[in-house]
């Protein structure tokens, strides 16, 4: 056998017996006399121990010519470390080895494979089997595996059937650009890799499975950031015979479960806003709430003096910055800078520092009196020792770049801990929104999801006040989950089509198949699809989901490791049809 036990587990009550260990040499210590290895698994590492006296010679010289990274099987004895490691789990024993095998040497890696590397992202992703090596990867990895057993378990134990749904579907003109492929079997056709598996998951709930889940791979071509990948994980959810509050509740559930499992919290508080609440507190639709600095829009109270920047603006906010006040001029200074950057784009920043004498300074002192101010920090509920931040404009640009402005200084301040969890539900969002370009609306979520019941009439006289029946999870400031409950209606989902802006045989020719499975019985239902990657990584403590992705694209959605996309050659081209400009 390769080994008796693995690079971890090994400590003082093993001491005297025989082991067999195999793993990779992670560092060297040659003192002439005696050689020391670190072997490293996945599980651990283990020192081993060569020397003079107790070392056959031959074994002893082996130690000395292998490389780091090389692969190796040793025999022998677990013995007392003379110096205990109290850092490493395996920190009391050593092995005296007795014999060694080399099963396969190593080149030189291209960075060094420890806890705090020398190597940058793009040589780690090259090399990405070797950045998998290191501990804080590998144990995102397992962590991942941990989360995705915990909800299997949990949606196991409510009655869900985990079933697969296709890979190769239908392209259709809603949401983000589809990955395409060519058939050959069928010239001049294509099919898509799916966004979600909404509409199949639709058909399952006809079909009469009534609880299905899916841990599932999606694909979106489209623009990539830091928590955004072309392909990506789903917890892909449905259940039928529900309202809204079934669906909260049992995904309530599911997110204590794994607060509760993997990181050993247990939230006992899940408060909802609706969307309009939450862009009027937060000036987003996912808003942080381990932390306050809530909006508080001015306008009653800053434009009857003559500053002309906030009578002529269409919304004056501000937010209070705790404990800010001791900010320096330069400080702020930085801050107006910040928010003029053009990822931001506000023109400039008006500021309020809250004394501890219960006077005010500010920016904008020779416009206004110390009883304005007052009413300002009444409003932005600032406290003696604080710092009132207020930007002006238009009202959703205005409040985008205040909302930019919180999580930055949030994160400044250290308020945004990532031990620290703080779920919450959004709820009623706008149906449709107005693009403001062609002047057509389009679904916010999808153009299955139902409105709000009681509004359906809203959509020929004010499409824009049509509120969804849809929800979204928000943990920590980023949306881990969304859904809604869906249209089972095969007229009104027609209806939906309409306003949407597709001829009944547009409709009919996209989604057919879905409107006549729904004239042979379907269900209410509803669902919802977290995002795995990005939970997993907020469970994790981070906000990037690159490094718990085993094999992640970089930015420009290449994977440097395979160097993929590839051009294919000409005979593959004839075969599919295809020719490429």
């Amino acid at each position: 056998m390769y080994r008796t036990n693995t690079c971890g587990e090994l400590n003082a009550s093993y001491t005297e017996k025989n082991v067999v260990l195999s793993g990779w040499v992670a560092k060297i210590r040659d003192k002439g006399f005696v050689v020391w290895i670190d072997l490293r698994d996945r599980y651990g590492i283990t020192q081993l121990v060569f020397d003079e006296e107790r070392t056959p010679k031959q074994v002893l010289e082996q130690a000395r010519g292998i490389g780091r990274e090389t692969v190796i099987q040793v025999s022998g004895t677990v013995i007392e470390r003379a110096s205990k490691n109290p850092n490493m789990a395996t920190g009391d024993i050593e092995v005296l080895v007795q014999k060694l095998v080399i099963l396969n040497e190593a080149m030189l890696p291209p960075f060094t494979i420890e806890d705090e590397t020398d190597g940058g992202d793009d040589l780690r992703m090259k090399y990405r089997y070797l950045d998998i090596r290191r501990t804080p990867i590998k144990n995102n990895l397992v962590f991942r595996h941990k989360v995705t057993m915990e909800v299997r378990k949990y949606l196991s134990g409510q009655g869900f059937i985990e079933v697969e749904t296709p890979y190769l579907i239908k392209s259709t003109p809603e949401g983000a650009r589809d990955f395409l492929v060519p058939s050959r079997m069928n010239e001049g056709q294509f099919y898509a890799l799916p966004q979600s598996p909404q509409t199949f998951k639709q058909l399952l709930m006809v079909g009469g499975l009534d609880k299905y889940f899916q841990i599932v791979k999606c694909f979106r071509d489209e623009d990539l950031r830091a928590d955004r990948q072309p392909e990506f994980t789903q917890i892909d959810c449905e259940m039928a015979f529900v309202e809204q509050e079934d669906v909260l509740t049992t995904f309530e559930g599911l997110t204590k479960h794994l607060l509760k499992e993997i990181k050993g919290v247990e939230p006992t508080d899940f408060p909802r806003m609706t969307y309009d609440e939450a862009m009027q507190r937060y000036g987003n639709d996912k808003p942080d709430i381990r932390f306050k600095m809530e909006f508080g829009e001015l306008n009653a109270v800053a434009q009857h003096r003559e500053f002309n920047v906030f009578n002529s603006a269409e919304l004056v906010v501000g937010i209070a910055v705790p404990g800010a006040a001791t900010f320096t001029r330069k400080e702020i200074d930085a801050l107006t800078d910040w928010v003029k950057r053009p990822q931001v784009g506000a023109k400039g920043m008006v500021y309020v520092k809250c004394n501890e004498d219960g006077s005010f300074k500010s920016s904008v002192d020779k416009f206004y009196e110390q009883e304005d101010l007052a009413k300002w920090a009444e409003l932005t509920r600032a406290e003696a020792g604080d710092l009132i931040l207020v930007l002006s404009g238009e009202t959703n640009k205005t409040r985008a770049q205040l909302s930019a402005l919180r999580m930055e200084l949030g994160e400044r301040l250290g308020l945004r801990k990532p031990d620290e969890f703080a779920p919450l539900w959004v709820v009623d969002f706008p149906l449709l929104e107005l693009d403001e370009e062609t002047g057509h609306y389009h679904a916010m979520h999808h153009p299955f999801t139902s409105p709000k019941p009681g509004q359906l009439d809203l959509l020929d006289s004010d499409p824009g006040a049509v509120r969804a029946n849809a929800y979204d999870l928000v943990l920590n400031g980023n949306e881990i989950g969304g859904g809604s409950i869906r249209i089972h209606d095969k007229e009104i989902q027609a209806i939906m089509f309409k306003h949407l802006g597709f001829t009944a045989e547009e409709a009919k020719a996209q989604f057919g198949f879905l409107m006549e499975a729904f004239q042979y019985g379907a269900p209410p239902h509803g669902g919802i699809a977290f995002g795995l990657d990005r939970l997993v990584a907020i469970l994790g403590g981070q906000e990037t989901i690159r490094d718990f992705i085993a094999f992640p694209k970089n930015n420009s959605g290449r994977d440097v490791m395979i160097d993929a996309p590839a051009t294919i050659d000409q005979d593959q081209l004839d075969e599919l049809g295809l020719k490429v400009r």
